[in-house]
């Protein structure tokens, strides 16, 4: 059984974190000593192994949670893992989408400005913005 700090520092995250997982749920202290100090098991250790990948893959705390909780309910299978995984690479789909139109909208707004010393009540990119704005109001 390892403190919170070492568990912490051997998973790559903050002792913070690691409180904050226990709060949401995610990871809990296999014990305490009489001191009131959190002691952690190795299983600990790998659930935060798995909790930082879910994260590097797009998953948030609350969708690692269920994916925790699909893990070791008997009533889970593998098709609803698969199914919440589709599900968030479709959201990170059409955020990717949306992302791309800003990028090709601040292309637009960028190559109709010459830049310049110009005074902002003359800024292209301004002006667009501005007139924008009045036609959503509209």
């Amino acid at each position: 059984m390892d403190t919170i700090g070492k568990v912490a520092r051997h998973g790559g995250v903050s002792t913070n974190t690691l409180r904050y997982y226990e709060k949401e749920g995610l990871i809990a202290p296999e014990a305490k000593t009489a001191a009131g100090y959190r002691l952690y098991s190795e299983e600990a250790a790998r659930r935060i192994q798995f909790i930082k990948q879910a994260q590097n893959s797009g998953f948030t705390l609350s969708e690692i949670k269920e994916l925790l909780t699909m893990k070791t309910s008997e009533h889970a299978c593998c098709d609803d893992v698969r199914g919440l995984a589709i599900r968030k690479k479709l959201l990170i789909e059409t955020k990717i989408r949306r992302l791309q139109d800003m990028s090709r909208a601040l292309d637009r707004l960028i190559s109709d400005c010459d830049g310049g010393i110009a005074p902002t009540d003359r800024c292209a990119i301004l002006e667009a913005l501005e007139t924008s704005t009045q036609e959503m109001s509209i």
